[in-house]
């Protein structure tokens, strides 16, 4: 299977970060895919009949959720023969160990601001930012933030 027909791997937070991916179904409505994000009720009901794997949460400040996240991103990234053809990620914290590992491994990364954050960036994007192949953002004026991103409009 061509890469740009490959599998994607979609990694986010629940609540927000979620729907914005959801937002993204167009996309990626015809292609393998698989979630990473966080089990709760909302997820559950958003991703019902799709591939997903359940991230550790809290990740904020969370050493050992940061560990066990990492051993996530190295099971779902390692095997050559499951390797995702692409990354994509609206944050929050989960996104991190996925993206170094990812652009370590030469697996393309897309990391989509979100729409909220116009006046200063997230912690998330700061992280993610150098292992990025692709940075997008949802306003002109996020660009003042990272002049390198595409502007792609709303996702919701």
């Amino acid at each position: 299977m061509p890469p740009s027909e490959g599998r994607a791997l979609l990694i986010c937070s629940s609540g927000g970060h979620l729907a914005q991916l959801v937002a993204l179904r167009p996309w990626y409505s015809r292609r393998p895919r698989t979630w990473i994000t966080f089990d709760t009720p909302h997820a559950r009901s958003l991703l019902n009949g799709e591939e997903t794997v359940w991230a550790y949460h809290p990740t904020t400040r969370n050493i050992p959720n940061l560990i066990r996240n990492t051993g996530l991103a190295l099971r779902q990234l390692l095997p050559r023969r499951n390797r995702p053809a692409v990354l994509i990620s609206t944050g929050a914290g989960v996104a991190f160990p996925f993206f170094v590992l990812g652009r370590l491994l030469g697996v393309p990364t897309v990391y989509i601001e979100v729409y909220d954050r116009i006046d200063m960036p997230t912690l998330t994007a700061r992280l993610c930012r150098p292992f990025t192949s692709l940075f997008l953002v949802q306003w002109p004026e996020q660009r003042e933030m990272y002049p390198e991103a595409v502007v792609v409009g709303h996702l919701l």
